[in-house]
C-alpha cells in the first residue's frame, strides 16, 4: 500500500476513535468543576490532532504514536481524559497497532 494511503488510514483512525470524541464532548455534559479540565484536554487534543496530520508518512505517525504512549506530557493528558471518561491513545492502541500492521507499518 502506498505510504500516503497508509498514513491517511492511520490518521483517520485516530481522528475517529481518539481525537473527535474528545473534541465533540460538550461542556454542558460535565459538572462545573470539570469544565476547565475539558477545555484543557480539548485544546491539547486539537494540537495533537494537527501534529498527527502534519506528519510526513505512515511510519512517522506510527513512531510518534508509540512515543506518545509513554511521554510524560501525554501521560498527564491521558489521566485527565480518563477522569473525564473520554478515550485515550492507550484505549485505541491495540486496534491502531493492528491497523498499522494491515497497512504494512511496524
Amino acid at each position: 500500500m502506498a505510504s500516503k494511503d497508509a498514513k491517511e488510514k492511520l490518521v483517520g483512525f485516530l481522528d475517529r476513535h481518539a481525537f473527535e470524541p474528545v473534541l465533540r464532548a460538550k461542556p454542558d455534559a460535565y459538572p462545573d468543576s470539570k469544565r476547565g479540565k475539558l477545555e484543557d484536554v480539548q485544546r491539547a487534543t486539537r494540537s495533537e490532532q494537527d501534529r498527527y496530520h502534519g506528519y510526513g508518512s505512515a511510519d512517522e505517525v506510527f513512531r510518534m504514536f508509540r512515543d506518545d504512549l509513554s511521554s510524560e506530557p501525554a501521560q498527564k493528558i491521558h489521566r485527565e481524559l480518563k477522569d473525564l471518561g473520554l478515550p485515550t491513545l492507550n484505549d485505541v492502541r491495540g486496534a491502531f497497532e493492528h491497523l498499522a500492521e494491515e497497512v504494512g507499518v511496524r
